[in-house]
């Protein structure tokens, strides 16, 4: 779990997940460093001017310094303008990679991972979360690379030149990230807080969306409109609360750059009436003591504009630190795969599923039964890396954390996504109309016309079509991409008996020609096409 109390200037992991961040960093540097060379030629070209007028020097003598001066707030403007452009290029580059890892991460962690966390606030933090970065990139790093270099190299030019002037500087420049440090703590605990309210925002709305049949029927949909409202009231209130905290920073931090550098001024000034310290001299100091501050200052400011994408880059990295340390998941299933589960147990809390041990081999059709609730969709579910599981999943004798790579699956509810019909049907693989519709007709689903658009979920099919779509899917895979291993949950839960019956056959034929078929299936007809079946109610 993150450490909401500590608070890192930069994340480590920033520079390993992504890459780019390393470059923009070697880039951010060397402008920072252009741009602190001409803040103290500025400061030297217009001292060199002023004090001249000052002492009636002929105008012909400051023009170079004049145009020296003007020359260099040209220069300054140039390289802030080339700052924000490799700011905003960082950003982007960052947050596609970061994107990209996160896709990849979950990947390697696979579905019982996802399980436990809410995918509605998983995407708020691949989506919002990681355009927050912007301003990360944009606006706090470079002033953090600038805090670096521009201060010590400010602080001994001021050294140098009025040694008094700087040891005023090195004593108050430490209250500045004191004060960070102190409202960084609070910053980051309501930043945290209002960042997980927009979570729960997202995924009650989803959550609400998804049963929204289900509320109306029972005459609860404004319940949950309620809830979701108090949980919009909760976000606002919580972002007024960062909002005031932000705003006291900035004061806080901008009264010490001010009473510093007052403290500066007002030492100069006495020793300019003393005689004690030459005008060229003072005003030189006093024009670099702000700029001195300045980076300090902003990297304080700039934090709050940062917060929500450091509060992002946090959940993304503790996922992919997680993918770092999971086993890597097994390579492509060879033809005619054997597929062992021994001795697996699936723990559902208190409710302890029996132990099973299975084989599919080439050619088999090896149906599971037994009532509902006894566990045939758990064993699936461990297989698959959808559950935690104790025993051993093997793939022609070797042991896998799963056994996806290798099976063409069709689970009880379709998981159609928006397309048409036949994009479903090849998902995840580069279509082949003839290999489509063929794997439509054998799945009973021939009615069906692949260039058929649908919504969001499968929306435009009902719930027997979308089950047929679903298992033609996996005999598509199992065709197209290799994977000799068909596993289907309930495969016609929501079928009619004559076209259950034409899956049957079909599952029969795909087993005939070297596939292993494993098998979940509550009706009786499934027996007939089955070389072996495991009852799991006689086992409980």
């Amino acid at each position: 779990m993150t450490d909401t109390t500590r608070v890192r200037p930069v994340d480590p992991r920033l520079v390993r997940y992504a890459s780019a961040s390393r470059s923009f960093f070697a880039v951010s540097a060397a402008i920072v460093l252009a741009q602190t060379g001409v803040v103290v030629g500025f400061a030297w070209a217009l001292t060199s001017a002023l004090v001249g007028a000052i002492d009636g020097r002929p105008l012909g003598e400051l023009t170079g310094y004049v145009a020296a001066a003007a020359a260099l707030v040209v220069l300054r403007g140039l390289l802030i303008a080339a700052s924000e452009r490799v700011s905003a290029r960082g950003a982007a580059a960052a947050s596609l990679q970061l994107r990209e890892r996160l896709v990849d991460a979950v990947a390697t962690l696979g579905p019982g991972w996802l399980g436990r966390r809410n995918a509605a606030s998983l995407s708020v933090t691949a989506g919002h979360g990681l355009e927050a970065l912007d301003a990360y990139f944009g606006r706090y790093l470079p002033q953090l690379v600038a805090t670096v270099i521009t201060t010590p190299i400010l602080l001994g030019a001021i050294a140098l030149a009025d040694p008094l002037s700087g040891l005023i500087v090195l004593l108050t420049l430490p209250l500045i990230p004191i004060f960070m440090v102190l409202i960084g703590l609070a910053t980051r605990t309501v930043q945290k807080k209002q960042y997980g309210t927009l979570g729960r925002l997202a995924a009650r709305f989803a959550d609400t969306v998804e049963g929204l049949g289900t509320l109306k029927a029972f005459g609860r949909e404004h319940r949950a409109a309620d809830t979701i409202e108090k949980v919009t009231r909760d976000y606002k209130r919580e972002t007024m609360t960062v909002l005031r905290v932000s705003f006291l920073s900035g004061f806080a931090l901008e009264f010490l750059a001010s009473i510093s550098v007052a403290i500066v001024a007002v030492t100069i000034g006495f020793r300019l009436l003393s005689g004690d310290l030459t005008l060229l001299v003072g005003l030189f100091a006093l024009l670099l003591a702000p700029e001195a501050y300045l980076p300090l200052r902003q990297v304080g400011v700039q934090f709050h504009a940062a917060a929500e994408g450091v509060a992002a880059t946090e959940e993304i990295f503790d996922a992919l630190d997680a993918a770092r340390t999971a086993p890597a998941p097994e390579g492509p299933a060879a033809t005619g795969a054997t597929l062992e589960l021994r001795d697996v147990r699936v723990d559902r809390g208190a409710h302890r599923m029996p132990t099973v041990s299975l084989s599919v081999g080439p050619g088999e059709v090896v149906l599971v039964t037994g009532p509902s609730g006894v566990g045939k969709s758990s064993v699936l579910a461990a297989l698959l890396g959808y559950a935690e599981y104790d025993g051993s999943v093997c793939l022609d004798g070797t042991a896998v954390p799963h056994a996806r790579a290798a099976v063409a699956w069709a689970g009880q509810r379709p998981g159609l996504v928006s397309g048409t019909v036949g994009e479903n049907v090849a998902l995840g693989s580069d279509a082949d109309p003839a290999a489509v519709a063929t794997a439509l007709a054998d799945a009973g689903a021939d009615d069906l016309d692949p260039a058929t658009p649908l919504g969001a979920g499968g929306a435009g099919l009902s719930g027997g079509q979308a089950q047929r779509v679903a298992v033609a899917r996996a005999l598509y895979r199992s065709r197209v991409a290799g994977a000799r291993i068909l596993v289907l949950d309930e495969p016609s839960s929501a079928l009619d008996a004559e076209t259950e019956a034409q899956v049957w056959r079909t599952l029969r034929a795909e087993a005939d020609r070297g596939a292993g078929v494993l098998l979940v299936s509550h009706r009786p007809s499934a027996r007939e096409v089955a070389d072996r079946v495991i009852d799991l109610g006689v086992r409980a």
